[in-house]
């Protein structure tokens, strides 16, 4: 099933605690999406934070300086911005724009703030939260991945618990327990969110 050209793309939030399985679920789908004919981009991010070894700039994200992050806020040049773990992330409003015009669907891979925040601008846009089977089972997720102190694992999950309170303000709950059922879950409300598509604004 394609899109047609004629149509406007719709936004789709993605959030999701450290290590819940977000971005795995999330470039899983839109591979799966393209391949079936679908016209969606995943929205690159930018942030003040620096690269790691295996991150591109342009490709991961847009690293950038703070000075330059917050003369973009004081532009307007952003359709989300939040402080994150100290460091700032943001979805630039005319890359997303460009693309949903074109017909493009865009997902934004971003946290609860910056989703509330896409919300008031966007009100036809999609908001999904993963959610991980428990706070267990994040923490140790979080350990498996040998790259977190003690202390980076504590503050991520008090981050994790709260962010687990703002769930409900989203369109639909997926809990990333098994990977391929959480895969399919996302995946049908993406198609379903499809019924919708072309009635959304200019943001």
């Amino acid at each position: 099933m394609s899109q047609s050209r004629n149509h406007r793309g719709r936004l789709y939030v993605v959030s999701a605690p450290s290590g819940a399985g977000k971005t795995s679920l999330t470039h899983a789908l839109i591979k799966r999406l393209r391949g079936d004919g679908h016209r969606i981009r995943f929205s690159i991010s930018y942030t003040t934070r620096a690269p790691r070894p295996e991150e591109r700039d342009g490709v991961d994200y847009h690293f950038v300086t703070e000075q330059r992050f917050r003369d973009m806020i004081a532009a307007g040049d952003f359709l989300e911005h939040a402080r994150v773990f100290d460091r700032f992330y943001g979805t630039a409003r005319g890359e997303t724009e460009h693309w949903l015009a074109a017909g493009h669907d865009v997902m934004l891979d971003i946290d609860w703030q910056s989703a509330l925040q896409v919300r008031e601008r966007a009100a036809d846009a999609v908001l999904i939260f993963i959610e991980p089977p428990s706070l267990e089972t994040l923490e140790q997720r979080l350990r498996a991945r040998g790259s977190e102190d003690e202390q980076s694992i504590a503050r991520r999950l008090a981050g994790a618990h709260d962010e687990m309170t703002r769930a409900d303000a989203y369109d639909h709950r997926v809990v990333n327990d098994r990977f391929d059922e959480a895969l399919a879950a996302i995946e049908r409300i993406f198609r379903q969110g499809k019924t919708g598509q072309g009635e959304a604004e200019a943001l």
